[in-house]
């Protein structure tokens, strides 16, 4: 077993900023609580938490979570209570130990009620603090790294729940290498025939390939060399069970896997990305729909690099990734990153403006409406294990939902009213019903109705979100319940016609006592509306009382703040959407119309300078036009009717359009570095790049460049057309 020496010391390797004598005095009490303890194979059990603290250092956690690995058993496996750990090392390390801690006192019916809760007890806990799930990501890590010490049912079980469960959350938050180790060591155990014959096969052709990859690496690096730019580069062998599951779910034989062997360069900027891109595609010749930019369009557990997949001189292929070192980083250590130390500091929180964990909120919403564990284990393995599809809004804001996905999954993730109203969708630009499936790249346009009748329990079998599925039941609960308060109110209604009372006046005194019960106003009626309502039962003594309760006076009084306070809510929400019609205003005037909605057209491109016109569109506002946009001027004379006068106003300085630049050149090195360096040169941000080669041999590129006028873009054109090689450069057309 490790001493407290040695540990510290192999710590103080990872990173000298640790705090020694507080991890010191975590790993004495931990130690001394183990006393006596023994695992399977016979070491000490301390040595359990030793190796669970050492990950984590790996993955750059900090001091607390340092701590919580070494304590994370104690209090389920010793006498030692959460007031003593709160005590000794304060309540953020206590919230780490206690979200691992299982369920221990609690008897469940079935191994499979149990394991649903224990993962909903650790799913609120990551609520409160994502290091929950790392520390046990690191427990379970260390496990299956044991996992021969085992009975072979046990681990298989383990492994199985490792699968479904534990390598996709790692996935889920980024942590790629422990991913990736989980799923190998938990296809040896599930399948080890598979397993031994695949690792045999890839050994044979291993070396095969990093052969060929060694001479790729060579020729990418004097090409980086020549270009001046500082990278790091290397190749990659993807992982067993990646291959596996190709092998399995794509029918594919070991040598049709493009990427057994990949090269990764990392290079200091996004622009570099972009550079190197335009180097490999004038090296070698890239496979069409092999190219995927995750930098644009980055994963929802932050992933961000260009792959490409190109063809090497002997007709093999070979895939490329191109990323930043942040990137890099990001792309190791996932949400873990967010912990590493600077330059030996770190503040130890998580900042939500930073870390993308839309996916975690949201499958806090649907676990708290599941009741059934078999069915919270196959919507929490579904959420996981959903491949996802990326697609658009009008406006060009990136979606993602789960693979299979419908315009009605597209509906809820944009907002439940959307959702509920919606009647049907528009496909790039086509109608469709709310069942069409759609794909990667769809630009995706919600239909709605007022006069929807709002989601039947037909919709459940359309969605594929677990969120969409949350909010319809949602909705079809709350819809119930409304159903009930209208026969309370009616039976209500019937009673005091029955009485003599004037049944609006009862009527409106019990809509005043739900007002005074919002407004915080309290009195002896409160729970009076709230019981009629909810319950649909009618006592003479509730209609008795509430026309007994409101005097003329008080009603008058009542009605009048429910009108005051609803005219500031109107002015509220009038200010709120005119504010949005400012910030989404791109700076144009539409005559004789105040605060339209209105969007640069996107095949066309104008830019401030650019004569432009407007067109009236059904359902999204003004589209601006270049006015020799050619889409406009193919229009029939029946469309002539939706155009609309349209001007610049005053633009602020720094306010920055895309448009698109085509450039021919010749094709020769460091072109694409050359062009690079002319654009930082004027200050002028690429936002986009995209290359091919020619019939005749010249290189057509066409870069899209963030830019505040006419006259700059004229300024980037002459600049442009002095790069040598560059045979022409002009602005792209639609």
């Amino acid at each position: 077993m490790m001493s407290k020496e040695e540990f510290l010391k192999e710590l103080g390797e990872i990173n000298p900023g640790y705090n020694m004598e507080f991890i010191g005095k975590a790993y004495d009490k931990a130690k001394e609580l183990h006393e006596g303890q023994f695992r399977r194979s016979g070491d000490p059990y301390f040595t359990h938490p030793i190796a669970v603290a050492i990950i984590l250092a790996q993955l750059g956690m900090d001091d607390e979570t340092i701590a919580g690995g070494l304590l994370h058993d104690v209090v389920e496996d010793t006498n030692y209570t959460r007031n003593v750990l709160v005590s000794d090392f304060g309540e953020e390390v206590a919230l780490l130990v206690d979200g691992v801690t299982k369920l221990g006192s609690i008897k469940f019916d079935t191994k499979e009620e149990a394991q649903a809760e224990n993962l909903r007890k650790m799913f609120m806990a990551m609520s409160k603090d994502i290091r929950v799930l790392i520390i046990k990501l690191a427990d379970r890590l260390h496990n299956m790294r044991t996992a021969e010490y085992w009975d072979i049912e046990k681990a298989k079980e383990k492994s199985r729940e490792t699968l479904d469960i534990y390598a996709p959350l790692a996935g889920r938050l980024g942590i790629s290498s422990v991913k990736q180790e989980m799923e190998d060591l938990a296809l040896e155990y599930l399948y080890p025939e598979d397993f031994k014959t695949l690792s045999a096969k890839v050994s044979e052709t291993r070396v095969q390939h990093e052969a060929f990859i060694g001479v790729v690496i060579e020729k990418i690096k004097a090409a980086l060399d020549q270009m001046g730019m500082h990278y790091d580069i290397y190749g990659r062998s993807k992982h067993l069970y990646s291959i596996y599951k190709k092998m399995v779910l794509q029918h594919k034989q070991l040598e049709e896997i493009f990427d057994l062997t990949a090269v990764r360069v990392i290079v200091d900027s996004v622009k570099d990305c972009y550079a190197v891109l335009g180097q490999v595609h004038t090296m070698w010749k890239p496979i069409p729909g092999r190219f995927k930019d995750y930098i644009a369009m980055p994963k929802p557990n932050m992933y961000q690099s260009l792959h490409t997949t190109v063809l090497g001189e002997n007709g093999e292929p070979f895939e490329i990734q191109i990323r930043t070192y942040e990137m890099h980083r990001v792309a190791e250590y996932g949400i873990a990153a967010h912990w590493k130390y600077k330059e030996g500091q770190t503040d130890g929180k998580e900042n939500e403006e930073d870390i993308k964990l839309a996916w975690l909120r949201q499958a806090l919403e649907w676990q708290q409406e599941l009741k059934d564990p078999q069915e919270f284990m196959e919507t929490l393995k579904m959420e996981l294990f959903s491949s996802q599809v990326f697609v658009f809004t009008p406006k060009g804001e990136v979606i993602d939902l789960p693979s299979g996905a419908t315009p009605l999954d597209f509906a809820f993730k944009i907002h439940t009213d959307v959702g509920c109203k919606c009647v049907g969708a528009k496909v790039n630009g086509k109608m469709v019903t709310i069942d069409h499936v759609l794909n990667n790249g769809d630009i995706v346009e919600i239909v709605t109705s007022s006069k929807s009748s709002g989601p039947t329990n037909d919709w459940l079998n359309i969605v594929k979100s677990s969120t969409a599925k949350a909010k319809i039941k949602q909705w079809l609960r709350k819809a119930n319940r409304t159903e009930e308060v209208e026969r309370g109110r009616t039976q209500l209604e019937k009673y005091v016609k029955k009485k003599g009372y004037d049944p609006q006046l009862v009527m409106r005194a019990a809509n005043m006592n739900k007002a005074m019960k919002e407004m915080g106003i309290a009195n002896g009626m409160n729970e009076l509306y709230i019981q009629v309502s909810n319950s649909g039962t009618v006592l003479s003594k509730y209609a008795g009382l509430l026309f007994k309760y409101f005097d003329e006076e008080e009603k008058l009084e009542l009605i009048k703040q429910e009108e005051k306070e609803k005219a500031l809510i109107a002015d509220d929400n009038k200010r709120k959407k005119a504010a949005e019609h400012r910030r989404d205003n791109p700076g144009i005037i539409v005559k004789g119309v105040d605060n339209p909605m209105v969007r640069i057209a996107r095949c066309c491109n104008p830019v401030p300078g650019d004569k432009i016109v407007g067109f009236i569109t059904k359902g999204r506002g003004v589209s601006v036009h270049r006015a020799d946009c050619s889409n406009m001027k193919a229009l029939p004379e029946e469309e002539l009717a939706r155009f609309i006068d349209v001007d610049w106003e005053d633009i602020k300085e720094g306010k920055a359009y895309d448009a698109d630049i085509c450039i021919v050149t010749a094709d020769r090195k460091r072109m694409f570095s050359d062009i690079s360096k002319c654009c930082e040169d004027m200050d002028i941000h690429i936002s986009g790049v995209n290359a091919k080669s020619g019939k005749d041999g010249a290189v057509h590129i066409i870069l899209t460049l963030s830019l505040s006028s006419t006259q700059e873009m004229q300024k980037v054109l002459r600049t442009l057309r002095g790069v040598e090689g560059v045979t022409d450069v002009y602005r792209a057309r639609s």
